[in-house]
């Protein structure tokens, strides 16, 4: 059975790590056409919501601190079955391995659900580009992991220009239709989360980043051309 081993890296990439090194070792599977290329990012990312509920909601590692995944897996037609049994987790932080174990059985209890469930990000609308596009901010607590540009149609009808978020893994989402029936676009957009990251990208945090800051910086210059339009 292979095994799926990230090596030592910082916990800020770990997910980077772990799709590239799933990628090489699948390399025989999707050129037999078992897996689909989308489909291993897709099995990858579900794994690095479990692991991301263990970092940081659990352990509370830190980005710069380093960590040491090692998972058994199962390739099967079009998908990925991951051993949770096998999952290992080292931290090199003064993490006392007791609570390292003890939040694991707590964890892999649960990753079923966890993979299944939606994650639990807020929507913030931040403004409008000059052209009507309304930017929104993605966010899980109180911090900023992603941003969606979308261009409304009506009160029936948007469509998701282009979003990306960061965590649990990075992703790019573009060309979605958003059927509104009245309400509110971010209700909208948090209530259709989950079907978003099926169709994802996913792709390296340096990729997601340069897709967010270009978001940000769409809302950032109509908010400068105001300032700008209320001093002249």
């Amino acid at each position: 059975m292979p095994t799926l081993r990230s090596g030592l890296v910082i916990a800020g990439a770990y997910a980077d790590k772990l799709r590239r090194t799933a990628f090489a070792q699948l390399r025989g599977a999707l050129k037999e056409g078992i897996i689909k290329p989308s489909e291993v990012a897709f099995y990858v990312a579900q794994l690095n919501k479990v692991l991301y509920r263990v970092f940081v909601d659990e352990l509370r590692i830190d980005k710069g601190d380093v960590v040491r995944v090692t998972i058994d897996y199962e390739v099967k037609p079009g998908a990925i079955e991951w051993k949770f049994d096998t999952l290992r987790i080292e931290a090199f932080r003064r993490l006392p391995d007791e609570q390292i174990k003890e939040v694991l059985g707590k964890v892999v209890a649960q990753a079923g659900a966890i993979m299944e469930a939606a994650v639990q990000y807020s929507i913030e609308k931040v403004g409008e580009t000059a052209d009507g596009d309304q930017i929104f901010m993605l966010k899980l607590g109180e911090r900023e992991v992603g941003a969606f540009e979308v261009i409304p149609v009506d009160q029936e009808l948007a469509y998701i220009k282009k979003g990306a978020a960061l965590e649990p893994s990075p992703m790019i989402v573009e060309k979605i239709k958003l059927a509104l029936n009245g309400r509110r676009v971010e209700d909208v957009l948090r209530e259709n989360i989950e079907t978003f990251t099926r169709s994802a990208r996913y792709v390296s945090r340096e990729e997601a980043e340069k897709i967010i800051e270009y978001i940000k910086a769409r809302a950032a210059e109509v908010a400068k051309e105001e300032v700008v339009e209320e001093e002249g």
